[in-house]
């Protein structure tokens, strides 16, 4: 046999050899690998020869190849293994451990892990019934050198996370390992900790001595070794071992931190530790991490690491190394401060009665360091923390906490402002951005996030001394105004003398603009009228006013500091005039170029925020303007008839803002009146002749746009067509503004003076009328006929008019399908340079922007006009033939608005009355409609997948384009659906939440350590039907639409829609038939449909949660009716008929002998799991079985039912005859 064995490994080296080697042909390769992985799986000299081949004479490749045999056999073959044999492999592996490696330096690493692995497969078959003195042999090992110490270490690891952290066992041998390893945790830590302290100790009396770095090298990887285990252990054992010995653990981690070659592994322990939730009680402890001691360790290891991060050698590859080891330490010491700190806002004021701590201030001042480091990241990561504290109802009015805000109002002229970009060298930061960030892009999406957290944080400040964080604004402001605009030397497209995004006084101004706006919104919350700084606040807006400048950036920075301010000029009226004239200035605000082609981006967006602030100004302090109303509304007529160029959606804008403030006139004959002379141009344009001749006929719709005409590129007159395009845009932007902000009066009494309500429902709620409700009447049937000529057009034969230029006029913008796809990134020098669309952009541009416009006014009429809406005359009718025309020819993209902006919001609005008569017979045939649609796209999606699936070995790959074509269909279709599945949601599913659950951090140890299956059966919101829903399901045809919708899309390839409606549709519409005659085919099909789901996503944790409880409801409450559901249980693959039989029995078992609620769900899983889809990565690999050995913590159940054979005295202490009382 041993020459059996000699000649087998001899063949195993040179597959090995073969499958090595860079030169081999794929070919060789594939014969070399097949020849191993059947020699692995059929071969009965597997254990001899892994053991030959792991021998520390052989090469590690081939060593490392020979315990993956081993590992393989214990995984693969240890149920049909002898006692003696499994005994013999544990023996030679024990022997492995003991002589079977070099010394601990020499040793590859990967050999280690391969011998780790080994021994920890035994261990989770074994232990501890058939091995019961593992630990011990595990302790007699490390007495034999660094090399064994390291190993163990390597193997408790090991142990934890396959065990508590991937839980890759089954739940009873899992809990036999967890519970034997807990209640030998005592005796486990103190032989851990030994293990470190001698360790340690050696390696610094040794690491000084010439000659002994080979023995300090060693010394030092088995403190680092035993630091990563205790990292895998004290994220989950119980707190008392973490903070027994007065905190012995902490206080050695925080001793380490002053060694540089074991700082990283101790911080990343002393970040899980602080990390810990749990029982307040347990976590008091953690205080003492607030003496002198601890935190002067955590000062002097951060200066010490903060000096030798930044190394000017940079030329040497083991310098960048060490000052990324450095830096990385920094950050995780960053985390260890932040964590205590969380700790510190847990503990003081809960009922545990922790007192603040005494030096407090030390620790903020370190926090403090960390905050005003030159590294971004670092900064970040101190923010959650101070809002933590901040907000904190105790700490927040402490001194030091209170006088560490201040400081945080100066610090926040720094951490505000935007600087660090990796390309760059004008900061000290970038240095640190270069390591983080692998461009200015990622840079600037990860100062977005960061910038919004330390916003937050200044309004938190801002709350606590408003006073001062508004001087310390209004300070900033002023310098800004008195310094000179430096443009830098920028190299972006801007023109010539102006600002770039990254140029400083941008930068300062934008940062100061963030920190003023974060002030003013917080300081009317803190401070009573008398006490605001009135003057100076008029005294900064007085000099913003004055401030002239022609870049478009600070501009806008201007602007939004004007408008930060003007909740102060409601207290000094006089001021409002100036304030509107610099608004309306910066409405027609351009720079010298006066063709609008040459508008940069910056000047757009300039006089865009122009309008949003007058609006936002109107929406927010209307009852203040209405005095100045005449003057506001001659200065718009100025404007309209003026010389400068205003767009149509600026036109909106304003005539939205005079809407706003005429709702305050509260006279329905006054706002009326006004509404009908401000829109009258805009109706005479819309209801003229040729307006109308255009949207009734989709051929002239396409003349009149210039959609039929071919376009050259060159071209830079103004044609005709974009003037047609820019009327029927403002008409419909115009009528948006008015039916969008036209409203009576909130006050009941005031409506009813104005002349606002005209009736009362029969449940006694006002009906109101709107004053826009003419106007909007009037403007109803062109747009009905609009939206129908939109949809006609693309049917084949008016598709086949566009011209060359326009043929793909309806598909997505890029910039839409950048956003769908999840590729947008915007560039940082777009600012500077002129908007040039071209001739087939601005019309896609038109034509989507035209539709949404159809839709949102539609869905504005809804909640603006209620009843006057409602009961148009054959409202119905008009929808269903102008909506819902030409729907299959529709592409999915356009039909999106149509449901989000139009149909969600009719239902939402619609008043009981009109659910019968409106919604029903519209909502009733779309619902049937989408089905059939959605359900064929679905298919197409579905047989996509299959057929490339197949093709995957041909070797001719599809053009980029075409797969990006697929990935959109797909993800615009996932979209569709979603709209689609949400609108059902709205009609008719209304949700109940439940009571809040306990406190998060106050989870037992044992609640931790549940399965995440376990975890998902948290309290959900219980589902009802809606009215609108009970007044759908009548209609016994629609009630089987929405059932087949809700059913089919759950094995749809969306599983968040999945999940989705799993939880939330499909149970609350299928039970209002569970009590009905519903046919066994149905049922069988509503059942077929759940498991279908989890076939398809039951990879998904969540998804698995939700359709195995939607299937155990389906099957609980049908089953005892329909026999026909057992019979679809019973061809689910690898399904245990005596299994099924007993959970039927006990199904429809009497009460008192049914199964509990955990129970029968964890029955049911098991029945059920042959069904249950896998990831693809799983789908292949061998399964791995691990049996269960007989459990040593079984808790002994009582034979009788305590609560129906014993006498509580419940009934004699209530009984008649007791006199006791």
């Amino acid at each position: 046999m041993a020459d059996q064995v000699a000649a087998t490994c001899d063949q195993l080296i040179k597959a090995v050899v073969v499958i090595m080697d860079a030169e081999t042909s794929q070919i060789y390769r594939t014969e070399a690998l097949k020849f191993c992985e059947e020699f692995k799986d059929t071969s009965t000299l597997c254990v001899p020869c892994g053991l030959q081949l792991a021998d520390k004479t052989q090469p590690a490749v081939v060593r490392h190849f020979g315990l993956q045999i081993l590992e393989h056999v214990i995984k693969f073959r240890w149920n049909d293994m002898q006692q003696q044999e499994k005994v013999q492999l544990k023996e030679c592996a024990m022997q492995l451990l003991s002589t079977g490696t070099r010394s601990i330096l020499e040793e590859e690493s990967h050999i280690k892990d391969a011998l780790s692995r080994i021994t920890v497969e035994m261990i989770k078959r074994e232990w501890p019934q058939n091995w019961p003195d593992m630990l011990k042999e595990m302790e007699a090992l490390t007495s034999q050198g660094e090399a064994q110490t390291e190993l163990v270490m390597l193997i408790l690891l090991r142990l934890a996370e396959d065990v508590i952290t991937f839980q890759t066992l089954p739940s009873q041998r899992r809990r036999d390992i967890q519970q034997t390893l807990t209640q030998n945790m005592d005796s486990f830590f103190s032989f851990i900790l030994a293990i470190l302290h001698t360790n340690v100790e050696d390696y610094r009396k040794v690491k000084e001595i010439p000659g002994h770095e080979l023995q300090a090298r060693a010394h030092c990887r088995v403190a680092v070794a035993t630091l990563n285990t205790l990292a895998g252990y004290i994220d989950w054992v119980s707190l008392v071992h973490i903070t027994s010995g007065n905190c012995k653990l902490l206080e050695m981690l925080c001793l380490l931190l002053s060694e540089q070659d074991l700082q990283l592994e101790a911080s990343e322990c002393l970040l899980i530790a602080l990390s810990r939730k749990g029982k307040l009680e347990e976590r008091k402890p953690f205080m003492l991490l607030f003496d002198d001691v601890a935190i002067n360790y955590i000062l002097s290891a951060a200066q010490s690491a903060d000096c030798l991060a930044i190394c000017t050698n940079s030329s040497e590859s083991q310098a960048v190394e060490v000052v990324e080891r450095r830096y990385v330490f920094l950050k995780r010491l960053c985390q260890d401060l932040c964590a205590l700190g969380f700790q510190l806002c847990s503990l003081v004021g809960s009922n545990v009665q922790v007192e603040v701590p005494p030096n407090l201030s030390k620790y903020l001042d370190a926090l403090f360091a960390f905050t005003m480091h030159s590294s971004v990241f670092l900064k970040s990561c101190t923010g959650p923390t101070w809002s933590t504290l901040f907000k904190h109802e105790t700490l927040s009015k402490v001194p030091v906490v209170v006088e560490m805000a201040m400081r945080y109002l100066k610090a926040s002229m720094t951490t505000l402002v935007r600087s660090g970009f990796p390309s760059r060298n004008d900061s000290p930061s970038c240095e640190y951005s270069r390591m983080d960030f692998d461009s200015d892009e990622d840079f600037n999406s990860f100062f977005i996030a960061y910038r919004s957290q330390q916003m937050d944080i200044v309004r938190c400040v801002s709350h606590i001394v408003p006073l001062e964080a508004f001087q310390t604004a209004a300070e900033w402001l002023q310098f800004q105004i008195a310094s000179p605009i430096d443009p830098g030397d920028t190299k972006s497209k801007t023109p010539e003398g102006m600002c770039s995004l990254l140029s400083p006084s941008v930068i300062q101004w934008d940062a100061a603009t963030v920190f003023m706006e974060c002030v003013t919104s917080q300081i009317f919350k803190s401070l009573n009228d008398e006490k605001l700084p009135i003057d100076q606040s008029m005294e900064l807006l007085q000099a913003l006013l004055s401030y002239k400048t022609r870049d478009p950036l600070i501009l806008s920075c201007v602007l939004s500091n004007i408008f930060a301010l003007f909740p102060f000029v409601v207290h000094r009226s006089q001021f409002l005039p100036q304030v509107l004239s610099e608004l309306f200035k910066a409405i027609t605000f351009e720079t010298d170029m006066e063709d609008r082609e040459s508008w940069t981006r910056a000047v757009k967006n300039v006089r865009r925020q122009a309008c949003s602030s007058v609006i936002k100004i109107c929406r927010d302090y209307p009852h203040f303007l209405l005095p100045c109303f005449d003057s506001f509304y001659s200065d718009v007529k100025s404007l309209f008839s003026g010389d400068k160029v205003l767009t149509y959606l600026e036109k909106c804008s304003l005539i939205e803002a005079l809407v706003l403030i005429s709702n305050q006139f509260k006279d329905f004959e006054k706002q009326k009146t006004f509404l009908d002379e401000l829109v009258a141009p805009m109706m005479a344009e819309w209801t003229s002749e040729e307006l109308k001749s255009v949207v009734w006929d989709p051929v002239k719709f396409l003349s009149f746009v210039g959609a039929d005409k071919v376009v050259a590129e060159q071209s830079d007159d103004k044609d005709t067509a974009s003037l047609h395009r820019g009327r029927l845009s403002f008409c419909m932007y115009a009528m948006m503004g008015v039916v969008r902000r036209a409203r009576w009066p909130a006050d009941l009494e005031e409506a009813k003076a104005g002349g606002f309500v005209v009736g009362y429902t029969s449940a006694g709620a006002p009906i109101y009328r709107n004053p826009c409700a003419a106007q909007f009447l009037a403007f109803l049937p062109n747009l009905l006929a609009l939206i129908w000529t939109q949809n006609s057009l693309f049917v084949p034969e008016n598709m086949a008019r566009l011209s060359e230029t326009f043929t793909r006029a309806f598909d997505v913008m890029e910039g839409e399908k950048n956003i769908i796809l999840s590729l947008f990134q915007q560039p940082l020098d777009i600012y500077g340079t002129p908007v040039h669309k071209s001739s087939l952009e601005r019309m896609q541009g038109f034509f989507s922007s035209l539709y949404e416009s159809c839709f949102h006014i539609l869905g504005c009429a809804g909640p603006s006009l209620q009843q006057e809406f409602y009961t148009i005359d054959k409202l119905c009718e008009g929808i269903t033939e102008s909506v819902f025309s030409s729907l299959d020819h529709l592409t999915d993209h356009r039909l999106r608005p149509m449901l989000r902006l139009f149909l969600k919001q009719l239902v939402i609005s619609c008043p009981p009355e009109y659910f019968e008569s409106v919604l029903r017979p519209l909502l009733g045939p779309l619902f049937a409609y989408m089905l059939r649609r959605l359900n064929v796209k679905w298919q197409v999606i579905s047989q996509r997948t299959s057929v490339n699936g197949e093709d995957e070995e041909e070797p001719e790959l599809c053009q980029d384009s075409q797969v990006t074509q697929e990935m959109l269909e797909e993800e615009i279709l996932r979209l569709l659906t979603r709209e689609v599945l949400d609108l059902l949601t709205v009609s008719c599913i209304s949700k109940k939440v439940p009571e809040p659950a306990a406190n998060k951090e106050e989870i037992d140890e044992e609640e931790m350590m549940m399965d995440s299956a376990q975890l998902v059966s948290s309290p959900q919101p219980t589902e009802e039907l809606t009215e609108f829903g009970k007044c759908m399901i009548k209609d016994e045809n629609i009630y089987m639409s929405l059932l087949t919708l809700a059913f089919t899309s759950l094995s749809w390839k969306d599983a968040t829609n999945c999940h989705r409606t799993a939880s939330v549709v499909c149970w609350t519409l299928l039970r209002q038939a569970v009590g009905g005659n519903l046919l066994p085919e149905a049922v069988t099909w509503f059942f077929t449909s759940v498991l279908k789901g989890l076939y398809i996503h039951g990879q998904h944790d969540v998804c698995n949660a939700t359709l195995s409880h939607l299937a155990l409801l389906i099957y609980e409450n049908l089953r005892p009716r329909y026999l026909e559901l057992r019979a679809v249980m019973a061809q689910i693959p690898n399904i245990s008929t005596e299994a099924l039989d007993q959970f039927d029995q006990r199904l429809v078992a009497p009460k008192g002998q049914r199964l509990g609620e955990k129970k029968k769900k964890d029955q049911f899983k098991k029945l059920i799991a042959g069904i249950v889809g896998k990831a693809l990565c799983q789908q292949f690999r061998k399964e791995v079985h691990i049996r269960n050995l007989p459990s040593l913590f079984k808790k002994p159940k009582p034979d009788k039912d305590i609560v129906e054979t014993e006498s509580l005295g419940l009934a004699a202490l209530f009984a008649p005859e007791n006199n006791a009382l």
